[in-house]
């Protein structure tokens, strides 16, 4: 069975597209490579087509793959979610109580994480700490280096 994960329409969107492109426009480019090689004689010595079908066992694999993300991808309804708390898809600033740095994250699904743009995964271990935490709690995070603690300085959600 596969795993339960929320997404924004965006979110969403954004993984359907994706296989659509890959199944739409990927997967006949990797039949039309597959069918050139072949026409190129002998398989048993044809590095083209081994290729080829590598490429296309790959790209059936990420397909099959992001199969499986949509079938457990859930649409979240942000109007039935309690503001106050730190939930997924919600802004959280948080502030170092060590060296006093401020950090602002939003709390998204796994495969919409991205660090450069301050999106961290409701799995990562600051993400899980921040979960149903409210403006003023101290969250306890466990990382590799021992327990960090933030103070949760603003909550918002866009």
């Amino acid at each position: 069975m596969s795993k339960i994960s929320y997404y924004t329409a965006e979110g969403l969107k954004k993984l359907r597209d994706e296989l659509n492109q890959l199944k739409d426009v990927e997967r006949p480019k990797a039949s039309q490579a597959i069918a050139e090689a072949r026409d190129k004689g002998d398989l048993s010595e044809n590095a083209e087509y081994d290729a080829a079908k590598e490429a296309q066992g790959m790209l059936e694999m990420q397909i099959s793959k992001l199969e499986e993300t949509l079938s457990g991808a859930r649409l979240i309804d942000e109007s039935q979610l309690d503001t106050s708390k730190a939930l997924i898809h919600s802004t959280v600033s948080i502030k170092n109580q060590i060296n006093g740095a401020i950090m602002k994250y939003k709390l998204v699904a796994q495969s919409e994480a991205d660090l450069a743009t301050g999106k961290i995964s409701v799995d990562s271990p600051i993400g899980k700490g921040l979960l149903g935490k409210s403006v003023g709690d101290v969250a306890e995070i466990q990382v590799p280096s021992g327990i960090m603690k933030f103070d949760v300085v603003e909550l918002t959600r866009d």
